[in-house]
């Protein structure tokens, strides 16, 4: 018996898994359609149902209860004013599931959860892709075109500077001015070196001998006394 277990756990607590589905029904109600695991496209197809049908009352306590779970303010105009008056004459059943492939890696089913539209909103939806995707493409050649314009101008410029450059090439250079002949250098004087002056220690030690020799001092005195009476 699977009392009280009517919902998936998904693998998460019960934090992680609230914030995992208002994520993912505020993509739906802001794309219209999305691509997710099987599982979790049965749990968010609950809780989107339950929002359409809170939103086609359209009073204050039902913009409250759709505010916990729609956290874009956006979003949330874009569910009370365009999404729930699709839905005035349908009683559930406002969104579905494809089932489209096998996940590479872990192999997991996965499917596309979309909202429920009739013949003539899928036919305004085509029309609206198809703007988009002329769009596109209208900007793309206009981008191409203003790339070959570009390059168109480089290469003009390029063409430009080498035929400047072969110009120069084929014009005379001009001659060349002799160089000015340099003014010799007058050669500098060479003073010659003096002669160098005896030193003056050597004079007075001459000075000093010269009494000497000529018997200056006590000795020489009693040499002489000694000479005039031998005479």
């Amino acid at each position: 018996m699977r009392h009280h277990r009517d919902h998936r756990k998904l693998s998460r607590t019960a934090e992680h898994r609230r914030a995992l589905l208002r994520s993912l029904v505020t993509a739906l109600f802001e794309h219209e359609r999305i691509e997710t695991t099987v599982a979790k496209a049965k749990e968010t197809r609950r809780l989107a149902e339950r929002m359409i049908t809170y939103a086609k009352r359209n009073n204050i306590h039902s913009r409250r209860l759709v505010a916990r779970v729609v956290q874009d303010e956006d979003v949330a105009k874009k569910l009370f004013d365009t999404i729930a008056p699709w839905y005035t004459a349908r009683q559930g059943g406002y969104t579905r599931i494809l089932k489209t492939r096998r996940r590479l890696g872990d192999a997991g089913e996965m499917g596309i959860l979309e909202l429920v539209k009739t013949d003539e909103q899928k036919d305004a939806d085509r029309k609206k892709r198809a703007e988009r995707a002329a769009a596109r493409e209208a900007a793309k050649e206009a981008k191409g075109k203003e790339k070959e314009q570009a390059e168109e101008k480089a290469a003009e410029a390029e063409e430009k500077k080498s035929k400047a450059k072969a110009a120069k090439a084929e014009k005379p250079e001009k001659a060349e001015k002799p160089a000015k002949a340099e003014k010799p250098v007058k050669a500098e004087k060479v003073e010659e070196p003096k002669k160098a002056e005896a030193p003056k220690k050597k004079d007075e030690a001459k000075k000093k001998e010269e009494p000497k020799k000529k018997g200056g001092g006590l000795l020489g005195r009693m040499r002489k006394k000694k000479e005039d009476s031998e005479s």
